[in-house]
């Protein structure tokens, strides 16, 4: 309670009524795999274009992120972390700089073919020395031959490195927006902490400063590839997938990094071609954060379509994962030749358009596949007749009006939960209700609380259900919610719990529709 000392006018700001409940993104989507190079931080990307800066273009045909990334876009989705995935024992290359270490932004080989030149800043001073100093980077694919870049003679060659940055200008001073620290990724030894990562940060190599080095050191002058360690480490496997530091892993990756705060806003998850074991831990990823729903493929060349059923091959029977067949055919973004992909990384873009013109409660269905141009094997109506029920959604060609998506359960027994759009609406609704009801935390826990508490989710449903998502042609009908002495006991408020029940009618999918038709007579019957 304010206090009242002297006479006078006392302006003061409460609180009433409900607070807005803001709807949560659905439609962000990680996907986890093996990529050409790159950070193994999760990293965002809005574009192709943006990926194949960061992490490299197609590099290996049976590896699938570029393809599943390239689809994504192409199919609407705008939101994508991109997972790399390193094994166990891979390290990082790197370069000897003085008081300095250049290393590559991730582990692999790949930064072996980083070239690496500390020269003096362009701009000089008054008595025209360099007031700082400028460091290049070049990446070499894998079929290219290295050399210095960055010489008159080396400007000249070809074919040019597939990517260079150059960082100018850079000084030692922090105060200084050229602040060597503020505009590359950078990495004091002497200090505990995570990579300061600058607007400008740079996609192939850290700045690392050695534990000994002075406040006001230089790297030194060095032009040089990155050779030392910047090795790689065998297939991968489901350990590598759930990302736990190990071994000279020292920091989390793949599902072991998404369970951390700053990615909270993923809600799809997918990894390409993944093997049953890596699927689980997927499945089972989804299904501890709760929020987060799962794509899977099939396996390629799987021709007999009878033998398919996720519930008995992965096994695995849960409502937080849709099962995709066959894969298709698209044409390759580097070549232009036509390759056959796993269907899921367009399957995400779907979702991701469908959230976007629709909105999350609009099964991803009768949707067309953008960008696929063949499928591996064609699905006819007596053959889904064997798949839908099994929960496997089928991608097919139909005369006229293209490749669409055929299909929209999860891969779940419970009837409640058999269809994808009404577990990724639950799933919308319960965590943006879960995020915006914080401040209910610690309030006083009586009538007037349970009663904001009860309108603030009354005015989020009621938005949901003037939108479509909810059935009924009433609030009423649509949704309950109680927050009072029925849905708490007395033993509930002295242990400080506040119980509030909410029942939503979900709009389901119209799966079959049915026209009844039959002759009539123009006389009047009796």
């Amino acid at each position: 309670m304010a206090e009242y000392l002297h006479p006078g006018v006392y302006i003061e700001e409460i609180e009433r009524g409900p607070r807005p409940i803001e709807g949560v993104p659905t439609s962000t989507a990680a996907i986890l795999g093996e990529t050409e190079r790159g950070p193994i931080k999760p990293r965002l990307v809005t574009s192709y274009k943006e990926y194949e800066r960061t992490f490299g273009r197609v590099f290996d045909r049976d590896k699938y992120v570029p393809y599943a990334v390239n689809g994504f876009f192409e199919n609407g989705g705008r939101r994508m972390y991109v997972c790399r995935l390193v094994g166990e024992n891979a390290t990082s290359a790197t370069l000897d700089a003085g008081d300095f270490v250049i290393r590559a932004a991730g582990p692999g080989a790949w930064g072996q073919r980083v070239w690496a030149n500390v020269g003096p800043s362009t701009t000089k001073a008054k008595d025209d020395s360099p007031i700082g100093f400028r460091l290049s980077l070049a990446y070499f694919g894998a079929d290219q031959p290295l050399f210095d870049p960055f010489t008159q003679e080396g400007r000249l060659k070809r074919p040019q490195p597939s990517l260079i940055e150059e960082f100018d200008d850079l000084v030692v001073d922090e105060k200084s927006p050229d602040y060597y620290g503020k505009r590359m990724p950078f990495i004091d030894q002497a200090k505990v902490g995570d990579i300061n990562e600058g607007p400008e940060s740079s996609v192939l190599c850290i700045l690392v400063r050695k534990a000994g080095a002075q406040k006001n050191a230089k790297p030194a002058l060095v032009s040089a590839v990155l050779s030392q360690d910047g090795t790689d480490d065998g297939p991968l496997d489901s350990a590598d997938y759930e990302g736990r530091p190990l071994a000279n892993r020292t920091q989390e990756q793949g599902l072991a990094a998404l369970e951390l705060d700053p990615y909270r806003e993923v809600s799809l998850v997918y990894a390409p071609a993944a093997d049953d074991s890596v699927v689980q831990k997927v499945i089972a990823h989804c299904e501890n954060m709760r929020f987060r729903f799962a794509v899977i493929d099939s396996r390629k060349a799987e021709a007999n379509a009878a033998d398919l059923d996720p519930r008995t091959k992965l096994p695995t029977d849960t409502s937080y994962a849709a099962f995709y067949y066959p894969w298709i055919a698209i044409s390759d973004p580097i070549t232009g030749a036509r390759k056959i992909v796993p269907p899921g990384g367009c399957v995400l873009g779907v979702y991701a358009r469908t959230d976007v013109e629709r909105g999350v409660f609009k099964a991803p269905g009768n949707e067309v596949v953008r960008g696929a141009l063949d499928l591996e094997y064609d699905i006819n109506e007596r053959t889904q007749d064997i798949l839908n029920p099994r929960g496997v959604n089928a991608i097919r060609r139909f005369p006229g009006r293209g490749i669409r998506i055929w299909g929209a359960r999860t891969v779940t027994s419970n009837a409640l939960w058999k269809y994808v759009s009404v577990r990724r609406l639950f799933i919308y609704l319960e965590r943006s209700i879960y995020e915006g009801t914080q401040w209910v935390v610690f309030e006083p826990n009586d009538d007037r609380l349970w009663a904001r508490v009860v309108d603030t989710i009354r005015l989020f449903l009621r938005t949901q259900w003037r939108l479509g998502a909810l059935f009924g042609r009433t609030e009423q009908e649509a949704f309950f919610i109680t927050c009072d002495r029925t849905t708490m006991s007395q033993d509930d408020i002295l242990n400080g719990r506040l119980i509030c029940e909410i029942g939503i009618a979900p709009v389901r999918p119209a799966e079959f529709v049915i026209f009844r038709i039959f002759q009539n007579t123009a006389e009047a019957q009796r």
